[in-house]
């Protein structure tokens, strides 16, 4: 646990970066970097002692910010909305601009996606050495923004020498923002929605809570280097993907209809050797995140007493 520092985070009203900045803020000066669309969210960062500081990654300079931070956590991200020009401009631009303003930081930390890497066999654990391809079929912008933004963080790192830590985030889950993949995929099951799947076999994923996200952040600060370490940050359990609704039935009693097709919420599994070694193991199951981020986002909903 980090004290006494003075941290800056970006995208800190979303999934990943909430949980962080509310344990980080406990025993160190936090600030925020965001849109805030919701002032009640802004609200709650300041009364639990955070700094809010309004930027639109996408037009705003970052004038006036202090620039004595001694680590940032970079979260935010523009997803775009098909305009493939516009998602690497305004991502890499904006973090360039971010690592610049901070250039005198102990520690950057960048967050990208496992999205970044090449389709594989559906069972495939990926290496950070595994080839890198970005394309997706159900976001095709989202991708390419976080393989151009890793280039500009790794050129800006060795630049200005700041010690780096790019981690590619798997499936993250928990309670804030729209609370990961296993809310996701139950809000379709109570909207008697399909839920695709590929034609044979299913998708596997290294789901992470966002508790051991945050527990992990201050030892992904001290692996950073410049050039920039790179590492799989996932959980130390591989989940399939029609297990996970298997699962998540089970706690609700809300049914499910897979459907196979060609077009699936493709996700990959992680070979989490590189990240145990750098900021150790996790303490969340999936199940008991799970059952915990369904009860946060849905109360009531979980009506199981046992595990399916």
């Amino acid at each position: 646990m980090l004290t006494g520092k003075k941290i800056l985070i970006t995208g800190a009203t979303g999934l990943v970066a909430r949980t962080v900045a509310e344990t980080l803020a406990e025993h160190n000066e936090v600030w925020c970097l965001g849109r805030f669309s919701d002032p009640q969210v802004a609200e709650r960062l300041r009364e639990r002692g955070m700094r809010i500081w309004h930027w639109d990654m996408a037009r705003d300079p970052l004038d006036g910010l202090p620039e004595d931070f001694t680590h940032v956590l970079h979260a935010a991200v523009e997803r775009g909305g098909g305009d493939f020009e516009d998602v690497v401009a305004v991502n890499s631009v904006a973090t360039g601009r971010l690592m610049t303003h901070c250039r005198g930081a102990e520690a950057f930390l960048y967050v990208s996606t496992s999205a970044v890497y090449a389709p594989q066999a559906l069972d495939h654990l990926h290496t950070e050495a595994d080839p890198l391809a970005a394309a997706s079929a159900w976001l095709p912008t989202y991708p390419v923004g976080k393989l151009a933004t890793e280039g500009a963080v790794r050129a800006f790192a060795v630049t200005l020498g700041l010690p780096t830590t790019i981690a590619r985030l798997n499936v993250a889950y928990g309670p804030h923002g729209h609370g990961g993949l296993p809310v996701i995929l139950f809000r379709q099951m109570l909207a008697g929605e399909p839920i695709a799947v590929p034609r044979e076999g299913q998708h596997y994923c290294s789901p992470i809570h966002t508790d051991d996200i945050a527990r992990h952040v201050p030892r992904l600060w001290a692996a950073a280097k410049a050039p920039a370490t790179v590492v799989n940050w996932g959980g130390d359990e591989v989940v399939g993907v029609a297990d996970l609704v298997a699962h998540i039935g089970g706690l609700t009693g809300v049914p499910a209809e897979l459907v196979p097709g060609d077009v699936t919420r493709a996700v990959s599994a992680f070979d989490g050797s590189r990240r145990r070694t750098l900021a150790g193991g996790c303490e969340r199951t999936w199940r008991d995140g799970v059952r915990q981020a369904l009860e946060a986002h849905f109360p009531g909903s979980v009506t199981a007493t046992t595990e399916n």
